[in-house]
């Protein structure tokens, strides 16, 4: 028509305003989520740093330590797949805050832990607390990630997702070291800041309100937290109970019991909380089991190394720190050829290989624990990393790759609860070993120094637990019997985690010669679709 005329933006300013958008859409959503995330995985290794000046502190026992960092896993565990629900149901971006508020609320009240005899209920309930959030959390982060991306920009961005904060775990030794020093509360404190940060990021990013109708299997939720609690429950307080007790075998065997009625509901729920049928594809169930019998070490050696570096090797908790760094310095690069490996060859070869390499690695190191130092062990360290950083990375994305039935969230879900599961069985298997030997060990050298056997099996029975000498043996002789009596549990605790990765060695070996390490989901990931929230 005559009289109107059009004016062209200038094209600077269409591609500016395309990219602002862009970054709205895409990039900042993206950094939003590892912000978040980033909380849950540095506290996997940031606390265990920490755990012998908060047990000083708080007067806390071996037990009542163990529970520190084991609270966190199991509610992580627990509570994963649930939380996984809850952002399909609910809507990802309502989860991810109320994740991100619920962490850094409940990571502060950790960190104002009163002395006294509430200090270890307090400490303890908080870390539940937190894993219940870091499981609500991580699944919403992970359904933000996917349906911010197009499907042709999915996988970049959801290898950078894990990659990132896959890594984090490493910053923990050095975060824990530099604020023990200070105080131990920082720890927790620290992700105050780092919340408030994710809180803006979150706000600011476009991320879309979606949810899906669909019912919440409660029952199962309830059923996998039960059975995950008596497990961990039975083989964690088998060291103050004892293997003959009664309370012992029972929650072990009702563990089992439960877990197992979970599977056989869950495979007759029609919205179950987790689809057990996946787990008929071979790849599929060789790459959880890989996850678990390597997960059972991965965490707790970071609790158990610290222990040792700090009560054997006389380190503060800055230096502690830089020993499990050791660790990271084969992990890192490995964890880039595995990467490649998986690319190239598939799955297999990296995951045999890594396992290989971590039980060895393992062995050598168990073997040169009582050379009290750094530097007969080194070597070792970093090859027990570069073995991890080999398998865990190709485990975990060929488990999404091959389970093609099955979202991203799912599949996600299933391995995040047996990475976290295993975990948190593994500190509590390795903890009983640990407290029972260095039982045995203080005892014998007790009585072979001239102390009287009643005496000798009661200060052994307070060390062990983590409780003060009765004042008999002079504190700088029980020291020295200490610190070496301890690089002997840890000895046998090493051996033990050289035997689960033998154990991932063999599963690895089930995994399916001729799969095609170029096959992928060729759905792609998708994000829950429904209406809006």
């Amino acid at each position: 028509m005559a009289g109107f005329a059009t004016t062209r933006l200038p094209r600077t300013t269409v591609d500016r305003s395309a990219a602002q958008t862009s970054w709205r859409n895409t990039a900042l959503p993206l950094v939003a989520m590892l912000l978040a995330v980033s909380m849950t995985f540095i506290d996997q290794t940031i606390v265990a740093i920490a755990a012998p000046t908060i047990a000083s502190e708080l007067s806390l026992g071996r037990a009542g330590t163990q529970w520190v960092i084991n609270a966190y896993l199991l509610a992580l565990a627990a509570a994963f797949a649930f939380g996984g629900r809850l952002a399909d149901v609910i809507g990802s971006r309502r989860m991810v805050l109320i994740g991100i508020v619920g962490f850094a609320g409940s990571s502060a009240l950790c960190g104002a832990t009163p002395t006294g005899r509430f200090a270890e209920g307090w400490i303890v309930a908080f870390r539940a607390l937190q894993g219940v959030f870091g499981a609500i959390m991580i699944p919403a982060a992970l359904a933000v990630v996917v349906a911010a991306f197009p499907l042709h920009r999915r996988g970049r961005a959801l290898a950078v997702f894990f990659a990132v904060s896959g890594g984090m775990t490493s910053i923990g030794p050095i975060a824990g070291g530099y604020l023990t020093s200070w105080t131990w509360r920082a720890i927790f404190w620290i992700n105050v800041p780092v919340a408030v940060l994710a809180l803006i990021a979150t706000t600011f990013a476009h991320i879309p309100r979606v949810c899906r109708k669909e019912a919440i299997d409660f029952r199962g939720a309830a059923l996998v937290a039960l059975g995950m609690l008596l497990s961990i429950l039975g083989f964690q307080q088998a060291q103050a109970w004892g293997w003959r007790s009664v309370a012992t075998w029972a929650c072990l065997v009702g563990g089992l019991v439960v877990l197992a009625s979970f599977v056989m509901i869950e495979a007759h729920t029609r919205s179950p909380l987790v689809r057990v049928d996946i787990f008929r594809e071979l790849a599929f169930f060789v790459d959880n089991g890989v996850l678990f019998c390597s997960m059972v070490a991965f965490v707790p050696v970071f609790f158990f190394a610290s222990v040792y570096s700090q009560l054997s090797l006389g380190y503060d908790a800055g230096r502690a720190g830089l020993y499990l760094l050791v660790f990271f310095v084969g992990f890192a690069p490995a964890a880039q050829v595995g990467g490649r490996l998986l690319d190239r060859t598939g799955a297999r070869r990296p995951m045999v290989l890594g396992s290989a390499m971590a039980a060895t690695g393992f062995a050598l190191w168990a073997g040169r624990l009582h050379h009290l130092g750094l530097g007969a062990q080194w070597p070792f360290i970093v090859l027990t990393g570069a073995g991890f950083g080999l398998l865990l990375g190709p485990a975990s994305t060929d488990a999404v790759n091959r389970a093609r039935a099955a979202s991203y969230g799912e599949v996600t879900g299933v391995t995040q609860t047996v990475r976290n599961y295993a975990s948190s069985l593994g500190l509590a298997i390795f903890g009983t070993v640990f407290t029972t030997v260095l039982a045995m060990r203080v005892k014998d050298s007790l009585i072979a120094s001239g102390v009287p056997g009643h005496t000798a099996q009661a200060i052994a029975g307070k060390v062990s637990h983590g409780g003060p000498d009765s004042g008999t043996v002079p504190g700088a002789r029980l020291h020295a019997m200490v610190a070496a009596d301890v690089a002997d549990a840890t000895t046998w605790v090493f051996f033990g985690m050289a035997i689960a990765l033998g154990a991932c060695f063999l599963v690895a070996l089930r995994y399916p010669r001729h799969v095609d390490p170029a096959e992928a989901r060729t759905d792609g990931p998708h994000p829950p679709s429904g209406k809006a929230s």
